[in-house]
């Protein structure tokens, strides 16, 4: 699939200096250290080809949600110091992103240097997207052109992913252009049979691509607490689990899709996999006791919390011989181990397969493969840096933050 839209490889950036956009929102420890560094890795490749051709390199990014004002817990002086480590190089930082202090600091730039600017959302201009504060900006940094590479924000409409384009040519990076070419050829191309797993909690956040793999895919799997919603719409007991009441009219036309693609070749519940067994408690307490039950035997003051053995083992099989799955969204409450079970399953099956096209996407569940893979082995072909961007890039919505960068 053609990227129509322009990259650094398309404009006369030697020498220049060059604002770029990266997602820098990374996972925190309890005590404010870095639980990964993924996404700053993920940016490398960009920020290595504008330092190979001479530029000045000016960062801006955002990290966690301050509300906009100053919060010492998302400043980005630690993001510096690890992006100084993974390039070998030192990273200035400048505690803002507008102003003298930044204006200063820029122009003391060398070729060859890099600086990353505070938090854009300790300003509530950014979110905003407040044209001022974005012309503020460039103004403050004087580059001769923007570089968005930051795929988990293009699709809000913010200062630092769409106002900012007003002032300055804009372009994409090298890791916006993969994560879109890589994301929309699984959609539009898939290599088959195309799998998709959706878990999480709400349906209501997924409807669009629901129904889009209602549509797409040969066999989808649903997890998550979304299953739950599917399983009380089937007419059974789901005890005290997290679900959503008011989406009967949603999964009536999921089903109406899915028995015009099934007819006559398989039954809609072959193609749309729901839970036979899952785990449950009667807390939501870590440690707390739990056990497997079918899913006619939910009792009432009981909690799904994972998928059981059977319905996992249904689950992979499914995955075999797959050419594309696509998962987004987790397959129980995965941040207690206990219940990670499931998820952890699907993750090793994919690793092992390195035959099929496996695109993990969503925030929540790039946090738990991230996790994962520190301490399992195997592989996958694209873990996504963005969420919701990949969410709304796969249902087929244009992203604000691409939609502003210069046509081919």
């Amino acid at each position: 699939m053609a990227f129509n839209k322009k990259t650094i490889r398309d404009v006369p950036l030697d020498g220049q200096r060059v604002l770029m956009r990266a997602d820098y929102n990374v996972p925190l420890e309890k005590n404010g250290q870095i639980a990964d560094d993924y996404r700053i890795m993920q940016s490398l490749s960009t920020i290595n080809h504008l330092l190979d051709r001479g530029c000045q390199i000016v960062i801006c990014a955002h990290l966690g949600r301050p509300k906009g004002r100053v919060d010492e817990r998302f400043s980005l002086e630690p993001i510096a110091v690890r992006l100084g480590e993974l390039l070998n190089k030192p990273v200035g930082f400048v505690p803002d992103c507008v102003g003298d202090r930044v204006a200063q600091a820029t122009k003391r730039l060398q070729p060859g240097q890099v600086l990353l600017l505070e938090n854009v959302r300790f300003h509530p201009e950014e979110e905003a997207n407040d044209p001022v504060f974005a012309q503020q900006i460039a103004k403050s940094v004087g580059a001769a052109y923007f570089v968005q590479d930051g795929f988990g924000v293009v699709h809000r409409a913010h200062a630092s992913t769409a106002a900012i384009t007003q002032y300055l040519p804009s372009v994409s990076g090298l890791l916006l252009e993969k994560e879109v070419t890589t994301i929309t050829e699984a959609m539009e191309n898939p290599k088959r049979p195309l799998v998709a797993i959706l878990g999480g909690a709400k349906v209501s956040d997924k409807i669009k691509i629901i129904q889009r793999f209602a549509e797409l895919a040969d066999k989808l799997i649903i997890g998550g607490a979304m299953a739950n919603t599917f399983l009380k719409y089937k007419g059974l007991s789901i005890g005290k689990s997290v679900h959503e009441d008011d989406q009967d009219a949603v999964l009536d036309q999921i089903y109406t899709i899915a028995l015009q693609k099934t007819q006559g070749h398989s039954s809609v519940d072959d193609f749309i996999i729901l839970p036979s067994d899952v785990v449950v408690a009667k807390s939501l307490d870590e440690g707390a006791p739990h056990h497997s039950a079918r899913v006619t035997d939910v009792a009432a003051d009981e909690y799904i919390l994972d998928l059981g053995f059977q319905t996992t083992n249904e689950m992979v099989a499914a995955l075999q011989g797959a050419g594309t799955v696509i998962w987004n969204g987790t397959l129980g409450l995965a941040e207690q181990a206990a219940y990670a079970q499931t998820s952890s399953r699907i993750a090793q099956a994919l690793a092992n397969q390195p035959e099929t096209m496996s695109l993990i996407g969503g925030g929540d569940t790039v946090d738990f493969i991230l996790d994962w893979v520190k301490h399992h082995t195997g592989s996958f072909s694209h873990i996504s840096t963005g969420g919701g961007a990949s969410l709304e890039l796969m249902t087929g919505d244009k992203l604000p933050g691409i939609e502003a960068l210069l046509d081919k």
